[in-house]
This record gives C-alpha cells, structure tokens and sequence, in this order.
C-alpha cells in the first residue's frame, strides 16, 4: 500500500517510523511519503493561507497550494488514488472504514489547518471521479487544531489491518470493533494476585469451553454498559 501525506508539518508524522508501521515499511509492506505542502507555494513567505471570503475569525488554508501538491501525487498514483480529508463535518471513522480503507492501494491524506481548506478543492476533486475518490471524514464529535493527528489515527488504524504488519493474525478478531463488533473482554497477566485483585478462576481452570464463554459473556456485558448502540 502507498500513503502519501500532505501536511504543512511534515515532523508531526516522525512516529510512522517507530513500532508495528515502521517495521512494515522496512518489509515493503507500506509505503509512507510525507508532502510539505510549502513546497508548492511560490511566494518568498511560502504562504498557504488567506482571510476568509464573507469575514470572520481564522484563516483558510488557499486552494493553488493543495491543487499543485494533490495533481503531482495523483499523477504519480499507480491506481486510483483515494484522498482523505480529515474534518469535523466529516463522515464518522470506524472500524468498517478503516477495513475498506486497508483494501486501497493509493492513499492520500489532506492535513488541512485554521478554519479548514477552500472548499472548492473537495469540490474539484470531487468532480474528477476518474482521478480519485475523495472522502471527508471525522475522528470524532470534537475539533483539533488540524489533521494530522487524525491522520496519524487513522494511519495506525488501517495499517494494522494488512496481512502481515500484525504478526497474529488471530489479535484482529478477538479486539474491540472485531467481527462480531463488540468492545473487548478484559485481560489478565501474571501474577494471579495483585494488590488483593485476582484474576477470574474460570481463566486459571483451563477449560477453555468455560474461558470462551466467560469472554463473551464479559464482551456483551461491556458493551451493554458502554456502547449499548452497538448491540
């Protein structure tokens, strides 16, 4: 898979380089490439934003600068590419998304900053389907200062899900958002007593029939009291 990054900073994404996404660009498994979009500016300020048309507070970030950074990308895509915005008018990222997303080839992914970029470059590459996908999509029912660290979410999110970058395949199913779309059972480690708290007997009997249900048990029961839309 290739993920290309368009941010105005690009050290925000230094972490892609550590743990599990790290190891699977060493293994080629992903390709990560991060876009300064002040490179595609041309003035000696390298300026990417401007006063809003109508007024009001907050700058927005100008439609030149992410047209030339997205055409170059996209015409250096080996497939169609799909560009993610990350914002809070966005559709809801969950784990179905982050599925279909892992599936993709091409990603790229548009850190927008201030009060957002000019709508008429969704508007743009909306009307070019031949070129890309483009999806609008939110972390969540709150607002951060820009989209790198929804990007970054979302990185760690889908890339997980590429055969291979996990080395147990099985630690997909039994988690949160699984296939059975439920919060995950609580797990225990050695040692079997702490701080006057022991581990559940039914997970030291060894009767794994006993063990399965208890988990789903605990499964339903988690989600009933936390995430009961989820049922």
């Amino acid at each position: 898979m290739r993920i290309d990054v368009v941010t105005i900073f690009p050290d925000y994404f230094a972490p892609l380089t550590l743990s599990l996404i790290g190891k699977a660009q060493d293994k080629s498994l992903l390709d990560v490439a991060v876009h300064d979009l002040r490179d595609y500016t041309h003035d000696v300020h390298r300026t990417v934003d401007d006063s809003p048309y109508g007024g009001g507070a907050g700058m927005v970030m100008k439609a030149e600068p992410w047209a030339e950074a997205l055409d170059e990308i996209i015409a250096q895509s080996n497939a169609k590419p799909t560009l993610v915005i990350p914002t809070p008018a966005g559709e809801l990222f969950t784990q179905s998304r982050a599925e279909s997303l892992a599936q993709t080839p091409n990603l790229i992914f548009a850190c927008g900053r201030y009060e957002g970029i000019d709508a008429r470059v969704v508007e743009h590459y909306r009307g070019r389907k031949d070129v890309a996908e483009v999806l609008e999509i939110s972390l969540g029912d709150y607002v951060l200062n820009g989209g790198e660290v929804a990007v970054l979410a979302m990185i760690e999110s889908l890339a997980r899900l590429i055969p291979g970058v996990v080395g147990n395949p099985q630690s997909l199913v039994e988690e949160s958002h699984g296939l059975d779309g439920l919060l995950e059972y609580p797990v225990y480690t050695k040692p079997p007593l702490w701080r006057a708290l022991a581990v559940p007997e039914v997970l030291v009997s060894g009767n794994h029939a006993r063990i399965a249900t208890w988990r789903a048990e605990q499964s339903r029961l988690i989600t009933e009291q936390r995430r009961p839309d989820l049922l």
